[in-house]
């Protein structure tokens, strides 16, 4: 097990994530950038009279919105700042969100675990050649024993 307890080791050496943790960091990270960036954005539009962002509640909504790729349009950046900290948050929190969807759709359908049957395959595959190997040295050993016996 590796120290933070992301990931451990398996016996085919693959790295087997923690789910959980990594589904929690993503969520504070998202969290924490939605904050923020709404934060940097409401400084910035609250200073135009002409901005549809009135409060920080708004600035919440619009980081939202530009994560989510849903973009209603009743809010929406009208200086360079605001814009540029929901260009940040669309790169960002699609990712994130991405990211986090991979996981869940991993764990729901189970692709992973098609990599899994097929470690084990190859090494039940490696485990009967070499049993193949050992039963025909002591074919070719009674082989020998038989021709000397005639």
């Amino acid at each position: 097990m590796e120290k933070t307890n992301l990931y451990r080791v398996d016996e085919f050496g693959v790295k087997n994530y923690n789910y959980g943790i990594l589904g929690l960091l993503s969520f504070a990270v998202f969290s924490v950038l939605n904050l923020s960036l709404g934060y940097i954005a409401y400084l910035a539009e609250i200073t135009v009279e002409t901005s549809p962002v009135q409060n920080y509640a708004d600035a919440l909504w619009l980081m939202m919105m530009s994560s989510t790729t849903i973009g209603f349009g009743d809010v929406y950046p009208v200086t360079l700042i605001g814009r540029a900290a929901v260009f940040v948050m669309f790169i960002l929190g699609v990712g994130i969100l991405g990211g986090v969807g991979a996981i869940f759709a991993n764990k729901i359908f189970g692709f992973a675990d098609t990599n899994i049957k097929n470690r084990e395959l190859r090494k039940q595959n490696e485990d009967i050649f070499q049993q193949n190997a050992e039963i025909y040295k002591k074919l070719a050993e009674l082989e020998k024993k038989l021709e000397s016996i005639k």
